[in-house]
């Protein structure tokens, strides 16, 4: 059952960029704060196959004497696959309030009788990561599911084209990947939250267990301050997979959802 990891990478797939920390400065005003939660439905065809969960947190844990925001993503199984394939499977990170780079990512995974967890160290001045099988280099900015999907909607997307691909490096599977993505420019999309204005992404996704060879990934994200994802579909080998947001709360801005 790898629909929840599908999930994450959709929600980080909605990171469009890893830019230097000086574009990051460029934009004064974060696009989340401390109380916000984004709840999603992972729907597979018709039928709602898991839910999930996005919460920003204050934190008294410092590293290397900074302070931090916790992060936390829950996900479950919902309906007949809660059913007949049990998950429940959470994903922390905490990261630097100014760069909103990782210090430290963990996993809880619990799918059926398959149980796992792991710890993620980052260092990002030695580009070094290290993890409970091991010690890998990073390249410059290296994220982790979670830290990347926070960090891209903080970004400053002005001046980005129509067509134009871009690239960003996150931690998964005991390896730095890389993940290309491009810009298909302005859509309105209806969600159960109401219609929004996005901004539409097509990353680049491999084909394998679970994409077929000519699969298309298409993400929408609120043109907006605070730049969530509000939709995003995939065809995968059998049928298709649609992420819709079901919920907010504790937006920074006002939601730009209307109702038509």
């Amino acid at each position: 059952m790898k629909l929840l990891r599908v999930f994450l990478l959709l929600l980080i797939s909605t990171a469009p960029v890893a830019l230097s920390a000086q574009t990051l400065e460029s934009r004064k005003n974060l696009a989340f704060q401390p109380g916000e939660q984004l709840r999603y439905k992972l729907k597979y065809g018709f039928v709602t196959a898991a839910e999930a969960t996005l919460n920003v947190e204050e934190s008294d844990v410092r590293f290397d004497n900074n302070p931090v925001y916790h992060l936390i993503a829950q996900g479950k199984t919902a309906g007949t696959f809660d059913f007949f394939y049990k998950v429940r499977d959470r994903y922390d990170s905490y990261i630097d309030r100014t760069e909103l780079t990782p210090y430290l990512y963990t996993e809880n995974i619990r799918e059926s009788d398959y149980k796992r967890t792991d710890k993620v160290r980052f260092y990002q001045d030695q580009k070094k990561i290290v993890a409970s099988r091991g010690t890998f280099k990073g390249t410059g900015q290296t994220f982790d599911l979670v830290s990347a999907f926070y960090f891209a909607r903080s970004l400053d997307l002005t001046g980005i084209r129509v067509g134009e691909k871009l690239t960003m490096n996150y931690f998964l599977k005991d390896e730095v990947s890389p993940l290309s993505i491009q810009y298909l420019g302005k859509e309105r999309v209806k969600t159960s939250l109401g219609y929004f204005n996005c901004l539409k992404f097509s990353p680049a996704i491999q084909p394998g267990r679970i994409f077929k060879k000519d699969s298309k990934l298409y993400l929408w994200i609120s043109d907006d301050g605070n730049r969530i994802p509000v939709k995003a579909q995939v065809e995968i080998l059998v049928g298709s997979v649609t992420l819709e947001i079901s919920g907010a709360s504790g937006l920074k801005y006002a939601s730009s959802a209307s109702k038509r």
